[in-house]
């Protein structure tokens, strides 16, 4: 038995002749802060899948809090689990309200219909939507908003049922620097959080990671370059590696250092 949120052995994903995970083992405890880094196409999307129990895989053994993929209910294990992602940024309807996309969060639907809410799940709706800047757009309907906007939005849904595991697949991919920034603040205030859920968050730029991320994870074809503590995975020579150029990491700042990576030599 172990406490792990995320217990992988050796998982492969199949997609036809390809291998988007390739004998992957990765364990995650609770409370760390997780951050996967690769290019494009090397896997990440797909492993994040797999944590969220939204694929099983084809070779090898998952866990996800506790449950087995392949034996588990995934019906109830995925209210246990928030995601957000660009995979489901569609299923919400333009003609949607912030609030109700945020409030049907708790359901794990996508529009407001005969399903019952209390005092309580709008009082979390609200504190969600205050804690990332939302308040005031509570009436609007999602198909006005920006990319922005509906990153965040995404993000206080995925918190609505108030999850054992948040899973993030790039929240801040298409944004621009200020969007960016004020995203990556409002989640350094939820690694801070002791009482957020252990969380594991994608991303293929290191200017994307939040102050307060614990852990790495380093993907490159399906495969794992390394894992572990993010200052021994967040290194010139895993990153070279991982990306397939030569690569020059650094963390700026003193009280929340910010990590950056550039092409050597430029």
């Amino acid at each position: 038995m172990t406490d792990a949120v995320l217990q992988f052995d050796d998982v492969s994903v199949v997609r036809g002749s390809t291998l988007p995970l390739n004998s992957v083992t990765w364990q995650v405890h609770p409370g760390e802060r997780w951050v996967l880094i690769g290019p494009n196409g090397a896997g990440k999307s797909t492993l994040l899948h797999v944590a969220a129990a939204m694929a099983a895989p084809a070779m090898g053994a998952a866990s996800v809090l506790g449950e087995t993929l392949g034996r588990a209910n995934v019906a109830d294990l995925r209210t246990r689990i928030g995601f957000a992602g660009a995979s489901l940024l569609d299923r919400i309807p333009g003609s949607e309200t912030v609030g109700n996309s945020v409030m049907t969060g708790a359901w794990a639907v996508y529009s407001r219909r005969r399903e019952d809410y209390d005092i309580a799940d709008e009082v979390r709706r609200d504190y969600l939507l205050t804690m990332f800047g939302l308040t005031e757009l509570i009436g609007r309907t999602f198909g006005t908003l920006s990319e922005g906007e509906r990153k965040r939005v995404m993000i206080a849904r995925a918190l609505m049922p108030d999850p054992e595991l948040l899973i993030l697949d790039e929240p801040a991919a298409g944004l621009d620097l200020a969007a960016r920034e004020d995203l990556l603040r409002r989640l350094t205030w939820l690694a801070d959080d002791p009482l957020a859920p252990t969380t594991v968050m994608a991303t293929h730029h290191l200017e994307e990671i939040p102050p307060g991320a614990t852990h790495a994870l380093a993907l490159r074809q399906g495969r794992v370059v390394a894992s572990g503590v993010i200052d021994d995975v967040l290194t010139d020579a895993v990153l070279t590696e991982t990306f397939g150029l030569p690569i020059s990491v650094e963390r700026v700042g003193q009280t929340r250092p910010r990590w950056f990576a550039r092409a050597r030599g430029w």
